[in-house]
């Protein structure tokens, strides 16, 4: 089946969301400051969420105050702690990798909540991808560890069931407004338990704001919100199939800021990567009608 040209811009405007989430680790491990991920976090998710809900001066009613508090600690705040814990205590490859498995859950998910049965294909697809992300970020003396590899699958489903949750609700306000209320509870939620566990910054360079800056507006307003788009847009398995991008640019940028060059292993995974991705838009995506916004917030499930 072929895109239609709608469907195809979806798709790349999608896709800009993993390729920039892909700039965070060189952008963590360069301009921030060090020991602070979940300050970290919370800080690239909630100013932003604020600033856009003072501005758009809507509040979630009814149900979807609940529904919020799932969305946003689904997609924000559950998943970027598990992320910052797998990427502490596993090599950036072997985090890649058990992150990659979200497609496949994703379809699981959609399958329990969305009544789409995937076929044999899609899963093969999905597991494809997973095996196209180890072969290019895994390397033979990569170290295991129990915590972090559960932490990581653990994100890959909260990610994943809070983007099938996204399409099974349909946002009752406009994107942006519905990005931000995801931005404010997950990094509400998130702010308390770094400040515990971490500490305030004991002091912030003119770099470290500028990080921050962007993490905060493109690296997570600017991302969510064409993610979220593309959920309204897309099937919720093919939106998830474009995450495989994020580990691709990641490395891409590794080895450009390193001077390195791909390895034979590496060059076929990259293939593989994006067959599963151009494959994944094929199989699932399908012409659906965009979520449109209403003043009915208090609907059920």
């Amino acid at each position: 089946m072929r895109l239609s040209t709608n469907q195809s811009f979806d798709v790349l405007l999608t896709v800009l969301a993993p390729m920039v989430w892909g700039t965070t680790y060189v952008v963590a491990t360069e301009f921030l400051p060090a020991g602070h991920p979940l300050l970290v976090a919370a800080l690239r998710s909630l100013p932003v969420g604020i600033l856009l809900t003072l501005v758009s001066r809507k509040l979630p009613r009814g149900i979807w105050w609940w529904r919020m508090l799932i969305l946003g600690g689904l997609n924000i705040g559950v998943f970027q702690a598990l992320l910052f814990v797998a990427a502490y205590r596993l090599p950036g490859g072997v985090a890649a990798t058990a992150g990659a498995i979200q497609p496949l859950l994703v379809v699981l998910f959609s399958w329990l909540c969305l009544g789409e049965k995937p076929s044999q294909f899609s899963i093969k697809v999905a597991i494809a991808g997973f095996i196209g992300v180890g072969l290019l970020v895994l390397s033979p003396g990569a170290r295991l560890d129990g915590m972090g590899i559960m932490a990581a699958l653990a994100g890959a489903a909260s990610m994943g069931l809070g983007t099938v949750l996204v399409k099974k609700w349909k946002r009752p306000v406009s994107l942006l407004v519905f990005t931000a209320w995801q931005l404010v509870v997950g990094g509400a939620l998130l702010l308390p338990i770094a400040l515990l566990v971490e500490g305030p910054f004991t002091q912030l360079t003119k770099t470290n704001i500028q990080g921050l800056i962007y993490l905060g507006i493109i690296g997570t307003g600017l991302a969510y919100l064409l993610w979220f788009r593309g959920i309204g847009k897309l099937n919720a398995s093919a939106v998830s199939y474009l995450g495989l991008m994020s580990p691709v640019v990641a490395t891409l940028i590794g080895f450009v800021w390193l001077q390195q060059t791909f390895t034979p292993t590496q060059l076929v995974g990259i293939g593989i990567i994006f067959t599963s991705v151009l494959l994944g838009q094929q199989i699932n995506t399908s012409r659906q009608h965009p979520s449109t916004p209403t003043n009915n917030l208090s609907g059920s499930i």
